[in-house]
């Protein structure tokens, strides 16, 4: 055989390869369209039926109601026609019972003069008694005010009482505790109190999207200035919703602002920083459990979503390292490396960094046959030389300590509540705080997909997940990738079952992104957010944001009042006049002015001023966030 006749045949099988695996890809993603399209539809399917079952449940609770309301207003009228009628029969009674007095007599009396006189008077008392039944015809007898006096005359000394209804707070709930209502929500987590009013404002993104249906994205996005409370309102929330069943995820504390509330809930928190923890970018985590334990087509299509996020995980690192985005060719190679490792891999072993750089060492088949290397090293060196030496760097650099071992701490799908606290990594070293942070979401939005899985394998009980994103300037500068990722699931956490809340400070923070298509992405953020709160900002701000929200003038001199110091001759311990104060915005709707007061238990749990507390010197207070658990986000 010619070298020619080899070289035909050798790259004939590789376009032969090659046709056979784009089709192999091709039909994949067929699959996984086809499984998600089912899932959105019986998700849907499964709302559908929930609201008829509700509007059903509560047209029935309504008609026995009004029932129950139309028995009584026959009750009344029926006692009020019979208490009319004994009154009637009374005054009857009355004007039958009219007589006149015998005259007096005294001594002897003329015959004549008696018999004269008596038919006189019986003649008065006839033309009386004519007269009174006249007038009795015309109109009836007339009763004083209060009715007819005198023994047996039915006057009137007291009113009746009102009728009594018995109800469930759902079918009186308009009548209780008062007829006239502020106007506050009543739905979802206890916030605080009505700034005017003081009546109980309830809210929370997840309450206010599955059950009062005030918004559309069950989302919210937090604005104001360092020190007013932001943190405290949201760790209200975690405890509140973790009530009721749904799982608070905060995938990168930076402070920390919720590792002890996750402690004091049950749930599970997880330390990374240099010398502590690892993190294996290349361990699908539950996703693979997850997957292994559906088994059959569903499992597979699992097993195959879990190796794209570890495709995606890997090139996140290498962008981080590099400071731009991997070649196309690259991925291609190192999806084929990861198909490779995950063939060799023992059950219950994901593989590690260093084992990814053997398979690029050794140049499997299957690797060399994506490089095009025509059976030539040489070539095959050039194609991978990049990505190896990216890796390396990954390993030898900056990362190594935290991604070059196993995973330390993997998230537990059953824990009622998760925390990675990431707050050990130093606010200098961005390249490990990018890569953390991408890491914690990539693991934290797996484990939603494994635990959603499971739910429509009927294996697990569905759950809601509620993600929390404070200072959110710090993520969003420190590597694009995670503008890509938290843009992701502004656009797709309705269909996640996932709730989330992003914290930061000003728009202006997006202002300081790196290029014109994260920063036109971050201001999408505010946009798309189902509910808007603003603590303490200046009116500069406030104008700003009124543009996006549509705050009208009064809401704008609220809020900026609420930036203002305290007055210089305030006593030592007064407030900012802005603290745990908030104006919560839906839409077109006018806000809601509220003030958060914090229970005992939650002064333990959330103090970010922990610093100054030990050393005697915190800023203290008496309002309703005074130390020692004054936010300071």
């Amino acid at each position: 055989m010619s070298n020619d006749d080899y070289s035909r045949r050798i790259r004939e099988d590789r376009e032969r390869h090659d046709r056979d695996r784009y089709e192999r890809d091709r039909a994949e993603r067929v699959r996984t369209e086809r499984v998600r399209t089912e899932r959105v539809r019986t998700e849907r399917e499964r709302t559908d039926r929930d609201r008829t079952d509700w509007d059903t449940t509560m047209r029935i609770r309504t008609d026995q109601l009004k029932a129950e309301l139309d028995r009584g207003d026959r009750d009344r009228a029926d006692r009020d026609r019979a208490a009319r009628d004994r009154l009637d029969r009374a005054a009857v009674d009355t004007g039958r019972r009219e007589w006149s007095p015998p005259p007096v007599s005294s001594g002897r009396q003329d015959p004549g003069k008696a018999a004269s006189d008596k038919e006189a008077s019986e003649g008065k008392s006839k033309s009386r008694r004519s007269k009174s039944k006249k007038s009795d015809s015309k109109s009836g007898p007339q009763a004083p005010v209060r009715g007819w006096p005198g023994p047996g005359g039915g006057q009137i000394g007291h009113l009746d009482p009102p009728t009594m209804w018995r109800a469930t707070t759902v079918q009186a709930c308009g009548l209780w505790p008062f007829v006239a209502g502020s106007g506050a929500p009543m739905t979802g987590v206890p916030l605080g109190q009505h700034l005017f009013t003081g009546a109980t404002v309830c809210g929370d993104p997840i309450s206010w999207f599955t059950r009062a249906r005030y918004i559309s994205n069950p989302s919210l996005f937090m604005l104001g200035m360092p020190g007013l409370g932001k943190s405290t309102l949201v760790n209200r929330m975690l405890i509140g919703l973790a009530a009721t069943g749904v799982v608070p995820l905060v995938l990168g504390d930076l402070k920390p602002d919720y590792a002890d509330t996750v402690r004091a809930l049950g749930g599970q928190v997880i330390s990374i920083g240099r010398g502590m923890g690892g993190i294996n970018v290349l361990d699908p985590g539950a996703m693979g459990s997850a997957a292994a334990r559906i088994g059959g087509e569903a499992g597979r299509v699992l097993a195959a979503e879990a190796h794209g996020r570890v495709l995606n995980m890997v090139a996140a690192l290498v962008t981080i390292v590099r400071t731009r985005p991997m070649d196309d060719h690259e991925q291609s190679v190192l999806s084929a490396a990861l198909h490779h490792l995950r063939e060799r891999s023992e059950p219950g072993r994901p593989p590690l960094l260093p084992d990814l750089l053997k398979v690029l060492a050794e140049g499997p088949d299957r690797v060399r046959a994506v490089t095009l290397d025509r059976g030539e090293d040489t070539r095959y060196r050039m194609a991978v030389d990049p990505l190896h030496r990216s890796l390396l760097g990954i390993l030898d650099g900056p990362l190594g300590d935290t991604f070059s071992s196993a995973t330390s701490v993997r998230i537990d799908p059953a824990a009622p509540a998760v925390c990675v606290d990431i707050s050990r990594i130093g606010e200098s070293d961005t390249q490990l705080t990018a890569a953390a942070m991408l890491a914690a979401w990539s693991d934290g939005l797996g484990t939603v997909a494994a635990a959603h899985a499971l739910s429509d394998a009927r294996l697990a009980p569905q759950r809601w997940f509620f993600t929390v994103l404070d200072e959110l300037w710090r993520p969003l500068r420190a590597a694009s990738g995670i503008v890509d990722r938290i843009d992701a699931l502004t656009r797709l956490n309705r269909s996640l079952g996932m709730g989330d809340a992003k914290i930061t400070h000003t728009l202006k923070d997006a202002e300081a992104l790196g290029t014109d298509a994260d920063r036109a992405k971050a201001r999408g953020f505010v946009e798309r957010a189902g509910m808007v709160v603003c603590a303490g900002l200046p009116r500069a701000e406030m104008e700003e944001l009124g543009k996006v929200v549509g705050l009208s003038r009064r809401e704008i001199e609220l809020v900026s009042s609420w930036s203002s110091p305290a007055g210089w001759g305030g006593r030592e311990r007064d407030e900012p006049p802005g603290r745990g104060r908030f104006l919560v915005k839906v839409g077109g709707r006018p806000g809601i002015p509220i003030r958060v007061a914090i229970t005992d238990t939650e002064r333990g749990l959330h103090n970010t001023n922990t610093r100054w507390s030990e050393a005697g010197s915190a800023p203290a207070g008496g309002g309703p966030l005074s130390p020692p658990a004054m936010e300071a986000s």
